[in-house]
């Protein structure tokens, strides 16, 4: 508690002294506001528009008091006393802004004419070509008083009421293109042809995007493939999460993130899913690169049992501007484990702005009060985001971000005395940068360090058994499963433009160092002279990609196509480290290591039970697990997309990959997308796609204890390169392979209306799964059971994904609506378990894992209002019914009238559908200064209660909703 109350006082020291800091020096810049603003004031005021070159404003301020009563002309007038700049009226309330040193030399404009020729090298007028067309918004609508400026000479013109122009520049000088409310084009123009330019308005900027299409003319309505956009500043306002995982959970329906407990390593790092497909089946990027996946694979009861997915909690949510996430197959595009969709997280790359934010929270500790008794799970959060520009056009974001997270406890059983969630202390050091080096030329660099240190209990050991030392534990223990991750990430690469083409050049190194320390435990074979902590080992994947990439867009007369090529070279690493010996070894009577060899009555016993070795709780890795392995791949893709026509698209892509350990693979993509009209489009797609299995799924090996209901026993997981599992029948693992179908529709009935529904059908071939518990005393070794790695099933999922979008401004209130919604069903379509015992091999319970980690449905409807400075949201979230089957499943058939329906009824636990409230308020005080607070699970909802046989060894298994109860926060966001 000392430690808490420091902590809060010295959030509480930082942010008063930012608030007075900032304040005082907003006291003495008030008079002064970008000249930006005044012209949007004065715009909005007069019902005129001010065209001009998107960086001639840039760092330009201006005193705001002496424009309050002026008419236009004479606002017009002081502006260019006051300014560098002179404003000519174009007429239709039109005005360009010029620099006064180009200016002197300009002649007047009539409003007839609208071209405005300002030389200031007569070089350039020699072999000028004219150059016509027209600049349309992307909605089909004209840009009259559109800026096209020549680089280099400055001269420009202004485009027509019907937003046509004609200009005279240089053969092969870049133009740019800019007009209020859009983003600013540089292209060139092509000569004898009537050159079409749209772009892109201010609402439409948002969804601009680069996941699922490397056509950078393509905004998201228009592709053909299902894609969500979530704004992290704009979202944060309505979620009270501090970590990636949970904050997508309610944010997209298809997305499932579950918090495990009592899982071992998975209860360090959360396995998350779409559309209930494996956690190694969606691809992370970061800016649009392959990032790394987490060393650790899942096991026991955890969803995504047998799977390595990306650790998206090591990226923090201050370092993100926005992300992207395409809920469709994508292997033909971006390579393996993109069978369910990519994930891209796109960085903040703002250069003028310091953001600090902290969160304050803790839980309902009480299971059954609406009102909290005691508290649990307290979590603070300071985060701070600064971006500075660098050179011209340039700038470098960090983001520095400390989480803490305290243990949850609730209600116990025999079998676990400490269920909970773990406790979690996070830091990460997160960088984004652009610099300009040449003309149309960047150089980019981002990644990031983020180190965590996690703890988790483990099942009890009882006092009175082979597993405890009365002499160290008179009343038995809670074994404390502690981790220290290490996870970092360097990409760097150059983009070009180079004869049409866009280039780019990447490598990016990504590391997951995970490293276990158990605490809070011993090894019973030592007997009193036991340790109470031990190094238990760990593991660690390295991965390395070098990729260059090619697109071009070619604008025809009748129409227009985006080609993309390009070649990656991936490297992966792998490897196992073994911890102390006392953490795995078992010693004898006489102290020595127990081998083969060891007579059995040497062997330490207590009341006739051999005792285990090891530490409890998480035995450690032996130098016979140790593993060093690597594999490399090498691809090839092509990526295309054909507009027909204004209202037809066509898409395709083709990708071949080698794989150093199993071979190749080719995929390939079809795509389309038709406009009905202006409101409706058709969207559908059809891919291959395919995983490669993980070097973890191939190589990991380890014996532990296992937990069959409230029995312990030891366990040994067989690597599937061992000939262990040739001798049981067990194939050399293989790639995945995927068949995806997709088929949509969205609408934009209106300005304040949008929907789409998208539905799919993903067929998966040979999906990797941990298998049963198989007899292991023919092997000879001193364990009960042993299990293996396999391509085991085949699956097929078919769902729908809804969202609805609606928002009103009426006077200064700003309601908005938003439901989402995702239908989901996954069947198992074949167990391959050859002339091995089917139920052992893949049981009704390990099935019901499998399906259990594909909810039958999710929804989220948001209620949002905004008035002036305040903003409330409430959501309700409905998870659907969940059914398991717990440890039962293994017990006598005479328990149950020798009725195995009577014992699979037993065994089946229900998880009735919840729904949960979230509300949140939150209040800007100052122009710098946002307080937020509210509730997440309001009301208190717990998943339905089952008895002592789960998984977990609680009253709950691992369920969508988690099983925390409610969360009480607030936050503070300072933005300078």
């Amino acid at each position: 508690m000392i430690q808490k109350s420091v902590y809060i006082k010295l959030l509480l020291l930082v942010f008063v002294t930012f608030t007075y800091q900032t304040i005082i020096a907003q006291e003495h810049k008030k008079e002064r506001i970008p000249l930006a603003t005044l012209l949007d004031k004065i715009s909005n005021k007069h019902k005129i528009f001010f065209t001009y070159n998107a960086n001639l404003l840039d760092n330009k301020y201006i005193q705001k008091e002496g424009f309050v009563n002026l008419s236009l002309k004479e606002s017009i007038s002081l502006l260019e006393k006051l300014t560098p700049f002179l404003f000519d009226d174009l007429g239709n309330n039109y005005y360009v802004i010029y620099l006064k040193n180009f200016g002197s030399n300009k002649k007047p404009v009539s409003k007839e004419r609208t071209t405005v020729s300002k030389t200031i090298n007569r070089t350039f007028k020699k072999n000028k070509t004219v150059f016509r067309g027209i600049i349309l918004s992307s909605d089909n609508t004209p840009l009259s008083g559109a800026t096209l400026q020549e680089e280099g000479s400055l001269d420009g013109t202004t485009t027509n009421k019907d937003g046509t122009f004609e200009i005279k520049i240089q053969h092969k000088n870049n133009i740019t293109v800019s007009f209020i409310g859009h983003n600013s084009k540089t292209i060139q123009l092509k000569p004898n042809v009537f050159n079409t330019i749209v772009l892109l308005s201010g609402q439409e900027l948002e969804e601009v995007q680069v996941i699922g299409s490397r056509n950078k003319n393509r905004v998201a309505n228009d592709t053909p493939v299902a894609i969500d956009f979530i704004d992290i500043e704009e979202t944060a306002t309505k979620s009270s999460q501090v970590e990636i995982n949970q904050f997508l959970q309610y944010a997209i329906p298809s997305f499932n993130a579950t918090k495990q407990s009592g899982a071992d390593g998975a209860d360090h790092i959360d396995p998350a899913t779409i559309r209930g497909l494996g956690p190694d089946q969606t691809l992370v990027l970061i800016n649009g690169k392959r990032r790394h996946q987490a060393s650790l694979i899942n096991l026991y009861g955890t969803r995504g049992r047998g799977n390595s997915g990306t650790d998206l909690n090591a990226i923090p949510i201050s370092a993100i501007k926005r992300i992207e996430l395409l809920r469709d197959g994508a292997s033909a595009q971006y390579g393996s484990d993109a069978i369910a969709g990519v994930l891209n997280i796109v960085l903040k790359d703002t250069d003028n702005e310091l953001n600090i934010s902290s969160t304050l929270g803790f839980h309902n500790a009480n299971s059954n009060r609406f009102l909290p008794k005691k508290a649990d799970g307290f979590t603070y959060k300071l985060a701070l985001n600064y971006g500075t520009k660098i050179s011209e056009g340039g700038f470098v974001n960090f983001t520095t971000e400390a989480l803490s997270v305290d243990n949850t406890l609730r209600p116990s059983t025999f079998a676990r005395e400490k269920f909970g969630q773990a406790a979690v202390k996070n830091v990460s050091l997160f960088l984004n940068s652009e610099i300009p080096i040449y003309k149309n030329t960047k150089l980019y660099i981002n990644g990031g360090l983020n180190y965590k240190n996690t703890e988790a209990y483990a099942f009890t050991r009882r006092p009175d058994t082979e597993r405890n030392v009365l002499e160290i534990y008179q009343n038995g223990f809670n074994p404390l499963i502690t981790s220290n991750i290490l996870d970092n990430s360097l990409s760097f690469g150059l983009t070009t433009y180079f004869k049409e083409w866009n280039v780019d050049v990447n490598n990016t190194f990504g590391r997951n160092n995970f490293h276990y320390f158990i605490k809070n435990t011993l090894n019973a074979t030592l007997l009193e002279n036991s340790p109470t902590e031990f190094d238990a080992g760990g593991h660690q994947l390295i991965q390395n990609t070098t990729s260059i990439d090619f697109s071009k867009y070619f604008d025809t007369t009748t129409y227009g196509f985006n080609i993309a090529l390009g070649l990656e070279y991936r490297l992966d690493k792998y490897k196992i480290f073994a911890g102390e010996e006392a953490s795995y070894a078992s010693y004898d009577v006489n102290g020595n290591t127990i081998t083969n060899q060891t007579p059995i009555e040497n062997y330490k016993t207590y009341n006739g039970n051999i005792r285990p070795g090891g530490s409890q709780g998480f035995p450690g890795y032996a130098p016979e697990n140790e593993v060093n392995r690597n594999r490399s791949n090498f691809s090839i893709y092509a990526d295309t997309e054909i507009d027909f026509s204004k209202n037809l698209m066509l898409g395709a892509a083709l990708r071949y990959e080698y794989y150093s350990d199993f071979g190749s693979t080719l995929n390939y993509k079809l795509a389309s997308r038709y406009k009905i009209n202006k409101k409706f489009n058709l969207r559908s797609s059809f891919s291959t796609g395919f995983r490669a299995p993980s070097l973890a799924q191939i190589y990991y090996n380890l014996t532990f204890t296992n937990f069959i209901g409230n029995t312990p026993t030891e366990s040994l997981l067989v690597a599937n390169n061992s000939s262990i599992a040739r001798r049981f029948n067990i194939d050399n693992l293989k790639e995945e392979k995927a068949k995806n179908f997709s088929f949509g529709v969205t609408s934009k009935l209106s300005a304040n209306f949008k929907a789409s529904i998208d539905t799919y059908i993903v067929y998966i071939k040979d999906r990797i799964i941990l298998s049963g518990n198989f007899d292991a005393s023919p092997l000879g070794f001193d364990v009960n059971n042993v299990q293996f790695f396999a391509n085991g099933v085949d699956t097929k999922t078919t769902g729908v994904d809804l969202i609805l979008n609606w928002k009103k401004s009426i006077g200064k209130s700003l309601f908005s609506v938003d439901l989402l919604g995702n239908i989901n069903h996954m069947s198992i379509t074949n167990i391959k378990n050859k002339e091995l015992d089917k139920e052992t091999f893949f049981g009704k319970r390990d099935q019901q894992f499998l399906l259990a980690s594909a909810p039958k449905s999710k929804f989220n409807l948001g209620l949002n209002y905004e008035y002036k400075k305040i903003k409330t949201s409430l959501n309700f979230t409905r998870f659907s019914k969940v059914e398991l089957i717990d440890w039962q499943i293994t017990q006598d058939l005479s328990n149950f009238n020798n009725s195995e329906l009577e014992r699979l009824k037993a065994s089946t636990d229900f998880y009735q559908s919840k729904i949960t409230t979230d509300l949140h308020f939150s209040y800007q005080l100052n122009k710098i200064t946002n307080l937020q607070f509210g509730a997440n699970n309001l009301f208190n909802i717990y998943p339905t209660k089952q008895n002592n046989h789960t998984d977990s060894g609680g009253l709950w298994d691992a369920t969508q909703m988690g099983t925390n109860g409610s969360f009480y926060y607030t936050k503070l966001n300072i933005k300078l």
